[in-house]
């Protein structure tokens, strides 16, 4: 079978100092990055300069390597990556992106005024049927499903303390992550409405792949969809575990992260063991990246 691209766009979690060394090594992404009203690497923890910094290297590193892959055969982002998935496919442009990442960060922000205090954390070695029971019982969603077994979970910061204990003390494993607000649970409720309104007047290119939606794992490649899908993914489960299914069962059989980290690219590894998959965080230079590509889609 022909060999099918999927690209990864990561969400919240891998970002560090060098997140825009690799693309900076190409000229048209330094410009890129150049043109880009960016917040100091020293906010990349901050939930608003998070978001708009991985954005931004996900977005330069693509303009690094997309003359020098193959088409993709989808786009597919967790978290803020589905915002950064519609900039690779070509529907917003990078400064588009930004601007949308950045209302969207300010948007759910917003919410803590209603509850402050909120925190994620990585819930492991429990059914997934087990953690949404303990999560309920602490006030606590689950965010986004990454495995059989293993899932985020968001909440209030005193909810989600009472969560990891109970986790632990079923025989699970928590580790609790760097965002400061419940993304993808009701608690971020109000953002959902005012970014459908600053999505629906956004101009929209025709997108060169579809994109996988978090919320659903379908693929789509137009404007209504993305609407729909880029805001309610701000309150609503996402669905990771069954996105890695879509791809595979849509024919993929190479899959790169664009970074920064290497997250999504052990999870579909680890799932999907005949999927080549690596991150862009593996190389040290665009041209290996590239040579990779060429070699496994040959």
């Amino acid at each position: 079978m022909r060999s099918r691209l999927l690209i990864l766009c990561p969400g919240q979690g891998g970002q560090d100092a060098q997140m825009f060394d690799l693309a900076r090594g190409e000229p048209r992404a330094a410009a890129l990055l150049d043109s880009l009203a960016l917040p100091p690497l020293e906010q990349m923890f901050d939930n608003r300069g998070a978001q708009q910094l991985i954005v931004a290297s996900t977005l330069a590193t693509w303009e690094a390597l997309r003359d020098k892959l193959p088409q993709p055969a989808l786009v597919a982002g967790y978290s803020i990556g589905e915002l950064a998935a519609y900039g690779v496919a070509g529907a917003f442009t990078p400064a588009q992106t930004l601007a949308l990442a950045e209302a969207r960060a300010g948007l759910m922000d917003a919410c803590l005024a209603a509850q402050a205090e909120q925190a994620l954390a990585a819930l492991s070695g429990l059914p997934l049927r087990q953690a949404a029971a303990l999560c309920a019982a602490h006030s606590c969603h689950v965010a986004i499903e990454t495995g059989e077994d293993g899932c985020i979970a968001g909440g209030p910061a005193a909810g989600l303390a009472a969560l990891e204990a109970q986790v632990v003390a079923a025989g699970g494993r928590c580790q609790r992550l760097p965002v400061a607000v419940a993304s993808h649970t009701p608690y971020m409720a109000a953002a959902v409405a005012p970014f459908a309104e600053l999505l629906r007047g956004a101009d929209f290119a025709a997108m060169r792949a579809p994109v996988v939606a978090g919320i659903s794992a379908l693929a789509g490649s137009g404007k209504a969809q993305a609407v729909e899908h880029l805001s309610r993914q701000l309150a609503e489960k996402i669905l990771w575990m069954g996105c890695m299914d879509a791809c595979a069962e849509a024919g993929v059989t190479v899959a790169l992260e664009l970074g920064p980290g290497a997250a999504l690219s052990r999870m579909l590894r680890a799932r999907h063991p005949h999927i080549a998959c690596r991150s862009v965080a593996d190389f040290r230079s665009i041209a290996g990246v590239a040579g990779w590509i060429e070699r496994e889609c040959a």
